[in-house]
């Protein structure tokens, strides 16, 4: 093999191991609807939307082996996966009385355990997937910064290499592909056809919820009617650089 065709295998190699780093799978296009405008740290990549507050967004799920994947599920403030999504297993709570009650992430004695209250309303690193799974550089997207994210961006429905999801496309011509999720309520899948992403946001008015991504078809918003032992999937964030 002569100098200049060992060059040429050399650059190769190299591209190869490029477009392998990530939680896109190395024979799918790895653009996610930005024409290959991504960046990447620790191994996940994030795009930039050019969104007020400079926050950047991963490209695909915790969990995730590619962009269309929707990932692991969670339950609100837990770190790992588990086969039963409900109250008796959640971490946070306390069966008392016929209750469940909550011992983390209580503003409101009548919810707490024993009257517990810490005020706590946004995740801590030690209860953030994002942060858990993937290190510190990387955190849960709050309430506010999900909301940022679809009042400044299109929402269209597609589908993407065979996934069904939303396209979030920001006025600088980057995107972002949210696949369907639906969420897991016990042991069982549901709502399949709908993007559900918790935020790191304690619905304080409920306490027993937390802020929650939902769209179906085109209609992108935050609800917090999903209780925190249900099963939802989770898109990381980071700060601008």
């Amino acid at each position: 093999m002569n100098k200049s065709i060992k060059a040429i295998v050399a650059v190769m190699l190299t591209v190869v191991a490029v477009v392998v780093i990530g939680c896109h799978k190395p024979d799918e296009p790895n653009n996610g609807g930005n024409n290959g405008n991504n960046d990447t740290i620790e191994e996940y990549e994030y795009v930039d939307l050019g969104l007020p507050s400079g926050t950047l967004w991963a490209t695909c799920n915790v969990g995730a082996d590619s962009i269309e994947d929707p990932g692991d599920y969670f339950a609100w403030g837990e770190t790992v996966t588990k086969e039963l999504y409900d109250w008796k297993s959640y971490k946070y709570s306390a069966y008392v009385d016929g209750r469940y009650l909550l011992n983390k992430y209580c503003t409101n004695p009548f919810c707490g355990y024993d009257g517990f209250v810490d005020n706590l309303t946004v995740l801590e690193p030690g209860d953030d997937v994002a942060t858990a799974n993937w290190g510190e550089n990387w955190r849960m997207a709050t309430g506010d910064e999900w909301r940022e994210l679809y009042q400044n961006t299109t929402c269209e429905l597609t589908t993407q290499n065979g996934a069904l999801g939303r396209l979030l496309t920001s006025w600088n011509g980057n995107s972002i592909f949210l696949p369907a999720t639906g969420f897991y309520m016990d042991n069982e899948l549901i709502c399949t056809n709908l993007d559900l992403y918790w935020t790191s946001s304690l619905q304080t008015d409920s306490q027993v919820s937390a802020w929650s991504f939902h769209s179906d078809w085109d209609n992108c918003h935050v609800c917090g009617t999903y209780e925190r032992c249900l099963g939802l999937c989770v898109r990381a964030v980071r700060a601008c650089q």
